[in-house]
Formats: structure tokens, sequence, C-alpha cells
């Protein structure tokens, strides 16, 4: 049996009881070693392995062929569907005919980080990861422009890296062609954890902000405000 389980944040409070039931039942834990780390401060006696970045399918794999003879959690922050491993598992699964897979959602991080910048998803909204590893530059811009011609809030995930510091600048720039530079924005870094912090900015300065991947992005619609301290996006109701 192979659980796919979105942990959440990386917390005890933000982990759904399905999620620690499903972890709790299993013989083993498997996933990227900064989210192991993670599991072991909640489940110290629970056996693990681990690989590095970019480890993907090695690690899906490695949790299909353990779940052949034992109850398996492969652990995903946030959702697992969300950039998680639910669907390379899934498609991994016909190598593996006798495991049972079953996906464990999660509250990801535009949710969670959202809660703490106020209420910014109250409306449509696009989550877009800026990484290129595995999705060309070209069609990440058209997807952030796209985006801000249709007026989503949007959620960036995966915004700079040391090896790409600028990404998150480019996309900026990008949105800016098509929105203000007084568009309001949000950042929530560490969400759930002890060096936690946030800020709301305009997506003038949200320009030059450094930011790394621990980093969620979020940028306003046209009717996104910032009031009383928090980040809000009206949902239209006293349009109703």
């Amino acid at each position: 049996m192979l659980y796919v389980v979105g942990f959440g944040c990386g917390n005890r409070e933000g982990m759904t009881f399905a999620a620690y039931d499903a972890i709790e039942r299993s013989d083993l834990v498997i996933g990227y070693s900064t989210y192991i780390d993670l599991i072991r401060q909640i489940f110290p006696d629970k056996p693990t392995a681990e690989t590095g970045m970019r480890k993907e399918r090695e690690r899906v794999a490695a949790a299909l062929a353990e779940a052949q003879t034992k109850t398996v959690a492969l652990v995903c922050s946030g959702d697992p569907e969300l950039y998680g491993m639910a669907g390379l598992a899934l498609e991994m699964q016909p190598d593996y005919p006798d495991v049972e897979i079953e996906i464990v959602a999660g509250v990801s991080a535009a949710f969670s980080g959202g809660a703490i910048l106020g209420a910014p998803l109250t409306h449509d909204l696009a989550v877009i990861s800026l990484s290129d590893l595995l999705t060309p530059a070209e069609k990440i811009a058209r997807r952030l422009r796209s985006a801000a011609e249709g007026d989503f809030v949007i959620v960036l995930y995966n915004p700079s890296s040391k090896h790409r510091p600028e990404h998150l600048k480019k996309a900026c720039e990008i949105l800016l062609s098509c929105r203000p530079p007084e568009t309001v924005c949000g950042i929530v870094r560490n969400i759930g954890r002890a060096e936690q912090s946030s800020r709301i900015l305009t997506l003038g300065e949200l320009r030059d902000t450094a930011v790394d991947m621990f980093t969620t992005v979020y940028i306003g619609n046209s009717e996104t405000v910032a009031l009383n301290g928090k980040m809000v996006t009206p949902r239209g109701y006293r349009n109703g």
C-alpha cells in the first residue's frame, strides 16, 4: 500500500487528520530530504528514507518498490497534486501492478500562506511555478502574461533560487506590462515554521525584492486592497 501524502506546511498544526493517520499507519516514510527532516520532528521513531533535489523518479520508484511488501507514505509538502508526487506515482504505478495507491490531500502553501496575509484568494486565481527545470521559460512567461491579462490573483511558487535569482524580477516585469505598479502583493516565507515572516507590498516594490525557494508570492488582481494590515481580494458580494 502506498499513501502519497500532502503534509501541509510542515508543522503538526498544519497537517490534516487524514495525513497524520496515513503517516502513522505507514511502516516507512519516503521523501525529499528537507521534508523528511520536518517529518522526523513529528514522528521521531518512524523509519524513513530520503533523496535529494531532482531525484523525483528515483524517490517514487523506491516508494512503489517498498510498497509491494509494506505500507509506505510518500510525503510531499503542501498538497501532493500541486507540484507534488501524486501524478508521477500514478504514472509509474503500471510497473508495480500489485501496489494500491491512495492520494491524501494536504493544505497547499497558496492557502496556508494566504491565511497569514489575510484573504488574497477570495476570487479566481492562477498558481504558477517560476521553476524552469521542467517547464520552458517561454511557456512560463506566456502563462504569466495570460493570467495578468485575465485579471486573476496570481500565486507564484519557486520564485527564486541561488541558481536563478532573477526569475521573480523577470516575472514582475512581465506582470507590470499588464498591471500598474501599485497592484497590492504579498510574500510569505517559511510558512508555519519558526522563521515565518510576511510582508504586504506593491508590485513595483516586489520587482526589486529578494526572495528564496521558501517564499510564496501573491500578486493581487485589480480589486485587491491592503485593508487594516491585511491583503484582501473582494469576492464581489456587494454587487449581488
